[in-house]
């Protein structure tokens, strides 16, 4: 390249291209020494300990079993804050319309308490907390500005916040907000007013508080707290504050704490912050791989109230496993990948016109400049909650329609650390030392057609990264330990009679880890796995009903998921394992206990065998049988 291109390309946000075919296309820019040495691998992860968890040797889900615990910092249910939502939203709409925050605000009037634990889980399994992104086989994905946008309506421009920089021009102290009821309801119901009176300032700061709190960012403690009111009074001022960027730092802060959480002992424990954004994001990128159904929404331009119908309302063990095949899947980037740059995108009219980065107008220039160029944000509300991040767009490019070179950092020496301190006031120093003010970007609006290619430089870089990584489910599979994907996500029952659970935790093993090519393997895992459950559970007295019952029959599930024909170890007489016989009053007066030579084989599926004639998989010898005339080997057209 020229050098006087080479100037030009270097400031560039785009770089447009033709092909052979004629066709026109561009990078996301600025260009710089994709092929020198010096540059390196400087942007993929050197930090072991930061690699996603799918990359973890073991992997225990009985970690993740209270999947309400975990996640029990979502918005409250709707129709908690409804009423007064409409009732401040009569006299201040022309307010947050002003402000930027009207079609926001709209989307707390949808189901945003509504959650799936497993999608949200396997995605995080695939975060990467020194990039800031997810680790799909075909790349780095993220929520970018331009995904926050549709699904918030939030812009990518405005001022920064600033915590504890910002002075209170109505003080704290000539407000009447009580500070003794900060729970949700107990806030609601001390700072709503009466009907038919008009809203005043106070009243109006506590309502953006408690948005704020329990609808935006979901503080852990489920309560309102005190350091919100800074931002609640910035937007009762009108202060033109670019939440999108707070609200996609703060995203990332719960990220890199859930995938940091996933690895300790006790495994994560009340994860807190705007994970339902993640929820509503997952929903678009799967919404066409999984088929998810849809249903109709009341008028509202805004892609998250559609999306919210798509989160699915069934918290199924075997989900899990759905999720994690869908992104295990994504080899090749495709227009799932990118689902805000369709045509009929639902949202604002500023966005919904000027969703095409083919087609950037020049009244959309600074906003398209917001979604594309290099940035700083910031997450936190206090001083010591103050967390740095790089906005990365380089990373993502494809998901803009736009062709993907080699990323390179935003600073080539000096990283950006999210615990960088910044001393108070000193913000402004700091982001200019970041951003390197004399290394201005330019763009200039270019007509093209959208496309996913990437550059062999890329392609070259990506495939050093992840050629030793790259898994399969069948190797995510063999990881899992402690009862694979059973013992601890099926609902809880209540009381100490446990039958119930040892059932369905059976049947969902057959469901989500039966492998068709090893029918041995697979019930030599179900029945380790069950027998040592059983005796655990034996021991401690859980599953002994009130009539003294210890037949092992109770404990098999009484509708497995048909598998097919498949060598089963079988007997004629089904009695108690010796285990039992200290728990079982009856014990004395039946004494068979068949012994294992005394197991048959038999081809035929279960629903063939007589239930009475039942053995206990726990007892099973799942080593090839020797050849006799009991067994004869399986033709080759039969799944072994």
């Amino acid at each position: 390249m020229e050098e006087a291109s080479l100037k030009i390309y270097q400031s560039q946000v785009l770089l447009p291209f033709s092909l052979a075919d004629g066709s026109v296309h561009a990078f996301l820019g600025p260009f710089a020494g994709q092929n020198t040495k010096r540059y390196g691998n400087t942007l993929l992860p050197e930090d072991s300990t930061t690699l996603p968890f799918i990359y973890s040797p073991e992997i225990d889900l009985n970690l993740f079993g209270d999947t309400t615990k975990i996640f029990r910092a979502f918005p409250p249910v709707k129709e908690r804050h409804l009423s007064w939502l409409a009732r401040v939203e009569a006299s201040m709409s022309s307010e947050w319309k002003e402000t930027g925050i009207f079609e926001f605000i709209q989307l707390a009037k949808f189901d945003l308490h509504l959650f799936d634990p497993q999608m949200l889980l396997s995605a995080i399994f695939f975060w990467n907390r020194e990039t800031r992104a997810f680790e799909f086989p075909c790349g780095f994905i993220c929520p970018t500005l331009l995904d926050v946008a549709a699904i918030t309506g939030l812009k990518p421009i405005g001022d920064r916040f600033y915590p504890d920089a910002f002075e209170e021009e109505i003080s704290i102290k000539d407000t009447s907000i009580s500070w003794d009821k900060k729970t949700y309801l107990a806030f609601i119901n001390a700072h709503m007013g009466q009907p038919d009176t008009p809203v005043s300032p106070s009243e109006h700061i506590a309502f953006l508080m408690y948005w704020l709190s329990a609808c935006v960012f979901c503080t852990p403690s489920l309560q309102v707290p005190k350091y919100y009111y800074n931002l609640a009074q910035a937007l009762h001022l009108q202060r033109k504050i670019c939440l999108s960027k707070l609200l996609l730092a703060s995203l990332y802060t719960c990220l890199d704490e859930a995938s940091e959480s996933l690895a300790r002992e006790s495994g994560p424990r009340n994860l807190s912050g705007p994970l339902w954004l993640l929820q509503l994001w997952l929903n678009a990128l799967l919404e066409k791989k999984l088929h998810l159904p849809s249903k109709p929404i009341p008028i509202c331009e805004l892609e998250g109230a559609r999306l919210t119908t798509l989160t699915p309302r069934k918290r199924l063990v075997d989900n899990f496993e759905k999720y994690i095949r869908a992104i295990l899947s994504f080899t090749d980037f495709t227009e799932d990948l990118a689902p805000f740059i369709r045509p009929n995108l639902i949202g604002p009219t500023w966005l919904r016109q000027n969703n095409q980065v083919g087609s950037i107008s020049p009244a959309s220039t600074d906003l398209w400049f917001g979604f594309l160029s290099w940035d700083v944000i910031m997450s936190g509300m206090r001083q010591k909650d103050v967390r740095l991040y790089p906005y990365q767009p380089q990373l993502f490019a494809r998901q803009f329609g736009l062709c993907q070179m080699k990323p390179l950092p935003l600073r080539r020496k000096e990283g950006i650390d999210a615990d960088i301190c910044v001393e108070k006031g000193n913000y402004e120093e700091v982001l200019d030392f970041i951003l390197r003010p004399d290394k201005e970007l330019r763009l200039t609006p270019t007509t093209f057609s959208p496309s996913f290619l990437v550059s062999k430089c890329y392609l070259r870089w990506w495939c050093y990264y992840i050629v030793d990584k790259l898994t399969d489910f069948d190797g995510f599979l063999k990881k899992l330990i402690s009862s694979p994907l059973s013992c601890s996500q099926g609902p809880k029952q209540p009381g100490t009679f446990k039958n119930q659970l040892i059932i369905y935790q059976f049947e969902q093993f057959f469901k989500v880890c039966y492998r068709p090519d090893n029918a041995h393997r697979t019930i030599f895992d179900a029945s380790v796995s069950l027998s040592k459950m059983v005796q655990r559970n034996i021991r401690s007295k859980k599953v002994i009903n009130p009539q003294g019952k210890t037949d092992f029959e109770k404990f098999c599930p009484k509708h497995i998921p048909p598998l097919p024909n498949a060598l089963f170890g079988l007997v004629k007489h089904v009695s108690h394992p010796p285990w039992v016989k200290t728990l079982d009053p009856f014990y004395l007066e039946r004494k068979e206990v068949p012994v294992k030579n005394k197991v048959t084989y038999a081809r035929c599926s279960v629903y063939d065998f007589p239930r009475n004639k039942w053995w206990p998989l726990c007892w099973v010898n799942n080593i090839n049988p020797p050849p006799g005339k009991y067994f004869s080997p399986p033709s080759s057209s039969r799944i072994p």
